[in-house]
């Protein structure tokens, strides 16, 4: 039975939308902090056992992981046994599990499913064992861009990019918003394009009564790196140079300023604009989808997990402006013993989409291509595991397309391999699947590739908080400055 996109709340099968650690420091800090917690880990252990084969996931989504580890064990013949193990809910701590794990040669870790921004932080500790060459040509050949990208990284000893986890699942935000809305006040329901666009059918709704908020994640924490660096990529700009992770590009030349200055505008004009969000420096998913379903907003960018709460809040008449067509639904949608198929979820969807539906991220200019966030999980190999192949095997299966099938349609979960957003049943439960491919199609707004990813996260979303207090002229150095300084290492961080 299908959830559609029943991912919980806050949740996006990503890091964005949890929460964010308030102290940061160089690797080798992480690592020795880890090391000298190993000890502790001893009396956890049951001991290293051939053949089985340990694989750490994240508690959002883990029982579809631990389904489809019995499911790979089974079909394995006796070649191994998956033994799942969860992780906490929280993305810090999860991180800090798996270091601790690492950095005290826990042989009983195998495979663990790691956030998409710690590929390179985890490669260069020499914590992953790199892909083998053909299971990662098997993976470019079925795999779309934007997950792929996330998983590779250039490593001390690489002569060049090279994949070091498989991809498992992933995401990325839309526009939503309410088309019955436009009609009555717009005269049309086409969804605005760029934020420019967006802004303008805002202050209109709002001049004929309707409402005035724009719905974002702007409080301080991964949310409000995500919308910078979407704004920032769409823009034409980065971070940092794509192929010099050393190199800060915010305003290394006048091109790269001006994108950063734009994006930037983008930001200080949704904060200030009238109407807005009272709340919206404390903004996040939650929020975001709060408001829409209370009807503050026209419009909000965030995950697709938003799409069922708002079906189900709807049935049960939490949503007013669907609740006459969702009401007449109620014992189906919220019947958590025998869940609709997605047969059955088809027809309510179309029904959904004429008040409540989805289009594309909204582009910064008209003549750019807008760039959305990508997030999400991807499997790799420990170097403590004391069977490498065998576990590359398991996580073959893992992540497999049935495996991907399954943990979309019955998690919530966007896949990362292309083909099966062609399949039948799938668009059935994702009837905004079309939009997440093309979002996912090229590299999309990947967030910032660095072995310090965490800190300039970090840095930059303090420096940018509160969003509706700084001049984004003045900003751009500013930012460039506090990433600098995160990778350059500079001490304890705020």
């Amino acid at each position: 039975m299908s959830k559609g996109y029943s991912a919980p709340e806050g949740h996006s099968g990503a890091s964005p939308g949890r929460t964010r650690r308030k102290l940061v420091t160089r690797l080798a800090a992480t690592a020795a902090a880890a090391a000298a917690a190993a000890p502790l880990l001893a009396g956890c252990s049951t001991g290293f056992e051939q053949g089985v084969i340990n694989v750490y996931a994240a508690a959002d989504g883990f029982d579809f992981v631990k389904q489809q580890a019995a499911t790979c064990t089974e079909e394995s013949g006796g070649k191994y046994r998956i033994q799942a193990n969860v992780l906490p809910k929280g993305a810090d701590d999860q991180r800090l599990q798996l270091a601790r794990r690492l950095a005290g040669n826990d042989h009983t870790m195998d495979l663990m499913a790691m956030d998409v921004v710690w590929t390179a932080e985890f490669a260069n500790a020499g914590w992953v064992v790199p892909v083998p060459d053909d299971l990662a040509a098997e993976v470019e050949k079925t795999n779309l861009a934007g997950p792929r990208e996330t998983a590779m990284w250039k490593g001390p000893g690489d002569s060049e990019k090279r994949l070091y986890a498989l991809p498992l699942w992933t995401n990325t935000q839309l526009l939503w918003y309410r088309p019955d809305l436009m009609k009555d006040t717009l005269g049309s329901s086409k969804p605005p394009k760029t934020w420019d666009q967006l802004l303008e059918d805002t202050q209109a709704i709002a001049d004929k009564g309707g409402p005035s908020q724009i719905m974002v994640q702007a409080k301080q924490y991964e949310g409000l790196m995500v919308w910078f660096n979407s704004l920032l990529t769409s823009a034409g700009g980065t971070v940092l140079d794509p192929n010099d992770p050393s190199k800060v590009t915010l305003n290394d030349t006048p091109e790269h300023r001006a994108a950063t200055v734009k994006a930037l505008q983008v930001m200080r004009a949704v904060a200030t604009a009238p109407g807005r969000d009272p709340s919206i420096t404390q903004s996040d998913e939650g929020t975001a989808r709060l408001g829409m379903e209370t009807g503050k907003a026209a419009f909000e960018l965030n995950w697709p997990f938003v799409w069922a709460s708002a079906r189900t809040n709807g049935a049960t008449g939490d949503v007013a402006f669907l609740k006459d067509i969702l009401s007449p639904y109620k014992d189906l949608l919220t019947n958590e013993d025998n869940p609709p198929t997605d047969a059955q979820l088809a027809p309510i969807n179309k029904k959904m989409q004429k008040r409540f539906n989805f289009a594309a991220y909204p582009g910064v200019y008209p003549d750019k291509p807008a760039r959305s966030a990508i997030g999400g999980f991807n499997l790799a190999v420990a170097s403590t595991s004391k069977q490498p192949a065998l576990a590359f095997e398991a996580g073959k299966c893992l992540t497999s397309e049935s495996a991907q099938k399954m943990y979309a349609v019955s998690g919530g979960t966007p896949p990362t391999i292309a083909s099966i957003y062609d399949d039948k049943e799938f668009k059935l439960a994702y009837p905004m699947g079309a939009e997440i491919r093309k979002a996912l199609d090229d590299a999309g707004a990947t967030r910032p590739a660095s072995p310090q990813y965490q800190a300039i996260s970090t840095l930059v979303t303090a420096t940018l908080s509160p969003v509706d207090s700084w001049d984004p002229e003045t900003m751009v150095d500013k930012l460039a400055e506090q990433v600098q300084r995160a990778i350059d290492g500079e001490g304890i961080i705020p």
